[in-house]
């Protein structure tokens, strides 16, 4: 997983199947404050809806995982994403304990 991907080779980046993982969760993780704007607008008020949670989850994990089996290896890295993925599992936690599982379908 390594291996530069040929294909991708136009691109002029050294892009391997770990670094893939790791843009996806970086996206990813980047990605949850967009969909938090969107529900905040939404509702006219601040409000973290629970995929919110998903993402910062999958993010870190995507990301902790580039850092900790790809190439790179960077401990800074493995820092910077392991603190986040127990504060997103521990408030998916209360928001499922809180809320239930079906707080963000209509009607509930």
């Amino acid at each position: 997983m390594n291996e530069e991907i040929a294909w991708l080779a136009w691109t002029g980046l050294h892009v391997t199947a770990w670094k893939l993982i790791g843009y996806t969760g970086a996206l990813m993780f980047g990605g949850r404050w967009l969909v938090q704007f969107i529900a905040s607008k939404r509702a006219g008020k601040p409000v973290i809806p629970r995929v919110f949670w998903y993402m910062s989850l999958l993010g870190s994990f995507m990301t902790l995982s580039y850092f900790l089996f790809s190439a790179k290896q960077d401990s800074v890295g493995v820092l910077q994403n392991l603190f986040p993925s127990f504060t997103a599992a521990y408030s998916l936690y209360l928001d499922i304990k809180h809320r239930g599982w079906h707080r963000d379908r209509a009607g509930h």
